[in-house]
């Protein structure tokens, strides 16, 4: 055969083997990568906005939201804490647990018949005035201390705004049921202080308070669950001052008239003996007191 032949005649044999060739490798060729996105770096979320504080110097009259949930939280707590006093017969002034230490103005001692009443576990905190009155009078700042450096004509108006926004009866106790609620109302255990005989367990005074108030509800409870009855903050009282009678008495409300308004309960700078159940005193309705032991305690009738 002639050699021009044979090659042609190899090249066509070849020929498809080469086109399979070509198309594996082809088809067998990886394709070009795709690249995948990057992640971002992480960053941490916008903190969200802190919710708006009522000003000082505002009052729940200027209708902002955060200053009406404010005085709806604080006065949702004021009614829970009110406590349950069974009314009853108790003898007032200084009794024998009172001992030596017992005061000449502390006596006659006399027989009293209370109606029941509601009256607040706690005295009335810097938060609540604020909420109420818009302002915060006290010297020593917090919360949850009790308010100080209010006169009993302050806590009238205090008083009065709080009833209008809450449509009950609020109001300052009587000396009468103030001590009544000290001494642990119908659950009394006679003791020298409202809820124990030794007074560290129960008042803040100028043994340990450092010469400050301390917040509300830090000391033990007397009887009724009632705390700072003795020590803290000097409490005012709905009377006006007098001398004490013999003669047993139903629901007194103190004399018609006078110049002075009861004061009772002792407080962060008295000694032991002023924060006694029966110790007792008085000062003119515009006083505030001195650099901060006047405040208060809520009573109602009925809830």
């Amino acid at each position: 055969m002639n050699p021009k032949h044979i090659i042609l005649t190899l090249l066509i044999m070849l020929c498809p083997i080469g086109m399979a060739a070509q198309s594996n490798i082809t088809r067998n060729k990886p394709k070009p990568g795709v690249a995948k996105p990057k992640h971002k770096p992480y960053s941490k979320p916008t903190a969200k906005p802190k919710a708006k504080t009522v000003p000082h110097n505002s009052t729940p009259h200027s209708g902002s939201p955060s200053s009406n949930i404010s005085l709806s939280v604080e006065i949702n707590k004021l009614i829970n804490y009110m406590v349950y006093v069974e009314g009853g017969t108790f003898t007032m002034g200084g009794t024998n647990e009172q001992g030596y230490d017992a005061l000449p103005f502390e006596k006659p001692i006399h027989d009293v018949t209370l109606s029941c009443y509601y009256i607040c576990k706690y005295e009335v905190t810097q938060a609540l005035w604020q909420v109420v009155m818009g302002n915060n009078p006290s010297n020593f700042k917090g919360d949850e201390l009790p308010v100080e450096s209010v006169s009993w004509d302050d806590c009238q108006k205090f008083i009065t705004r709080l009833n209008s926004y809450t449509g009950r009866k609020f109001r300052l106790p009587t000396e009468a049921e103030w001590e009544f609620a000290a001494r642990g109302g119908k659950y009394s255990r006679h003791y020298k202080y409202s809820g124990s005989n030794y007074i560290d367990d129960v008042a803040w005074y100028n043994g340990n308070s450092g010469y400050t108030p301390h917040p509300v509800g830090s000391k033990l409870p007397n009887e009724l669950g009632l705390y700072d009855m003795s020590g803290n903050v000097l409490e005012w009282c709905s009377d006006w001052y007098d001398t004490y009678n013999s003669y047993p008495q139903t629901d007194p409300q103190g004399p018609k008239v006078g110049s002075y308004r009861v004061i009772r309960g002792g407080c962060w700078w008295a000694s032991d003996k002023l924060s006694r159940l029966s110790f007792r005193i008085h000062s003119i309705p515009s006083h505030r007191g001195n650099d901060g032991d006047h405040g208060l305690r809520l009573v109602l009738s009925q809830l």
